[in-house]
This record gives structure tokens, C-alpha cells and sequence, in this order.
């Protein structure tokens, strides 16, 4: 009987630390997610978090770096940040800043911070980087506007929409 006991409060111990220690589950994150951080040009994204984690097979690790209550796993972070502790958020605004080349965010941080993080990329980037490289190996969308619809001052901006050149110019060579 005791044996028996002993194994059930093993079995028990087991699966609380299992449950405790998953990395990820899909019911953890939310449904979805509005990615907003260029809504002056752009059209806020909402991102459909429920069908990547599908996607993803609830391999949260396949986008994130780290996920919430764990330490951060990458290894270009993880040299400095092997004792940083679990991490409070995996929103990649967290670690890759919008204004990675803005004055505001340039003189805030201080020389070991940029000497050390020189090579992070800014939000776009990252953004970038894992949503277009996973996109391109699952024929899912690739075309800038298949996610993002261009606001009226992006436009502007970029010199499209009833902001395009009417008829060009005759004189360029570069066929643009």
C-alpha cells in the first residue's frame, strides 16, 4: 500500500510539473492580435494568433524567442541574458524597439547598451524577418499589401493611390 502511494504522489508530482513547465500552449496566448506599430502609413494588421499557433503545430519557440514565465532561448540574446530570469511578455515590441533609429530612442539607451545590441534589429524588422521567411517557405501571402492596407498617408508617402505621378516623365530613363 505505501509502495502504491508512493508511486500515485509520483505520478501526481510529475504531471503538476509538467503542466507548470510547458513552454507554450495555444490557450495561454490570445486569439488574436493588432499590430499597429505603423497605423500612420498603414492600417492596423490584425494578426490571427489561434490559426499560426495551429500553424506552428503549438510550437511557440517556431516565433518567439522566449515565451511568458521562461528565460530567453535565443542565442544571440543569450550570452548577456543567460541570468535575465523568465521573461514577462514575448510581444516583440518588448525587446525590438518601433524608433530603432530615432533620435528619442538613440539617446536614451547608454554606450554598453548600444555597443551590445548594435546588431538587434528594430520592430519591422523582426516582424519582417520571421512572418516574410515563414510566409515564403508556406506559399501564404508575400505582396506588402496582402497584409497591410495603406492608409491615406502612406499614400501620400509612397506616391501611390490618387498621390501617383499622373503620366510620367517622359525624360527618365529608369523606367519608374
Amino acid at each position: 500500500m505505501i509502495q502504491k502511494n508512493k508511486y500515485l504522489i509520483g505520478v501526481i508530482a510529475l504531471l503538476a510539473l509538467a503542466l507548470f513547465t510547458v513552454p507554450c500552449l495555444a490557450m495561454e496566448g490570445p486569439d488574436s492580435i493588432e499590430l499597429d506599430s505603423l497605423a500612420e502609413l498603414y492600417e492596423p494588421v490584425q494578426f490571427d494568433h489561434i490559426m499560426h499557433v495551429e500553424a506552428a503545430g503549438d510550437d511557440c519557440s517556431v516565433c518567439h524567442h522566449h515565451t511568458t514565465g521562461t528565460p530567453v532561448q535565443d542565442e544571440n540574446c543569450i550570452g548577456c541574458h543567460a541570468n535575465s530570469g523568465e521573461a514577462d511578455e514575448v510581444a516583440c515590441s518588448a525587446c525590438h524597439p518601433a524608433n530603432r533609429f530615432q533620435a528619442d530612442y538613440l539617446n536614451k539607451i547608454d554606450e554598453n547598451y548600444r555597443l551590445n545590441h548594435v546588431d538587434k534589429v528594430g520592430l519591422k524588422a523582426a516582424y519582417h524577418i520571421k512572418c516574410m521567411g515563414c510566409h515564403e517557405e508556406n506559399d501564404a501571402p508575400t505582396g506588402c499589401q496582402d497584409c497591410h492596407t495603406r492608409t491615406e498617408a502612406g499614400d501620400k508617402m509612397f506616391r501611390s493611390g490618387k498621390y501617383a505621378p499622373k503620366g510620367g516623365n517622359k525624360s527618365r530613363k529608369s523606367g519608374h
